[in-house]
């Protein structure tokens, strides 16, 4: 692989050059696709790059391989580069961004960039690749299980911080709080991934945190991003209202 010494040597031609030195049945992957489809904002310092499994050569540097045969459903050309499809991409590339990476699925899935369905039947085509358990987890979670998953981050969270004071599943107005600290009249609600919530959904809590706060208590809100994001500043904004 050469480049012309009298043109720039951008992000662009870097992973282009990375992918195109492993053969043309290569194509970038993980993060790489990712920058490549517009996911994320930049580009790895280091190219993934997926080759089949017969692929022989030796390993370029800046690059990682994963040595694997993709479905011609998992991989598409985008500006005259192989990549793997938007589905594969946001799996994989989720589980490479490890502490956010549940936020690009969240986009992804808000933006209606690909749906639900798509990822897991993506990840069921792919088991056992790098990173597989992991982007399982992200799918559970995305498919409901991100609120009694948040419930049980935030529990962790005030245990391990050492707040005492609070109850789960707290009976009020007719509903359940999902943690609450009856002496400062503290309610914290969890929610789920964004995308979950519907107009519907929407309207619904509105309403049940106007009937609460009515009752004199302070309401506040998490998402499962906030919690496994910024559990400092949800901390924080905890002790900040149970002490006012």
């Amino acid at each position: 692989m050469y480049f012309a010494d009298d043109r720039p040597f951008t992000d662009a031609a870097r992973v282009r050059a990375a992918v195109w030195g492993y053969g043309d049945r290569a194509a970038a992957s993980g993060l790489a696709a990712a920058w490549w489809q517009g996911l994320t904002r930049f580009p790895p310092d280091r190219v993934e790059v997926t080759v089949p499994r017969d692929s022989n050569g030796r390993i370029h540097d800046g690059t990682v391989v994963r040595r694997r045969d993709l479905a011609d459903v998992d991989i598409e050309e985008i500006r005259g580069l192989r990549v793997t499809a938007l589905a594969l991409t946001v799996v994989e590339a989720a589980v490479r961004r490890r502490r956010d990476g549940a936020k690009l699925v969240d986009s992804a899935l808000q933006g209606r960039i690909v749906e639900l369905r798509e990822l897991w039947q993506t990840h069921l085509r792919n088991k056992g690749r790098y990173g597989s358990p992991a982007a399982r987890r992200l799918l559970r979670a995305a498919s409901g299980g991100a609120r009694s998953e948040a419930e049980r981050i935030l529990v962790g969270l005030l245990e391990q911080a050492g707040i005492t004071g609070w109850l789960t599943d707290y009976p009020l107005a007719g509903y359940l709080i999902d943690v609450a600290f009856p002496y400062p009249k503290v309610a914290i609600e969890v929610d789920g991934f964004a995308f979950h919530s519907d107009h519907d959904a929407f309207q619904k809590d509105r309403v049940r945190q106007n009937r609460i706060s009515l009752l004199g208590w302070q309401v506040l809100r998490f998402t499962w991003l906030d919690l496994t994001e910024y559990p400092e500043r949800v901390l924080a904004t905890i002790r900040a209202a149970i002490r006012a």
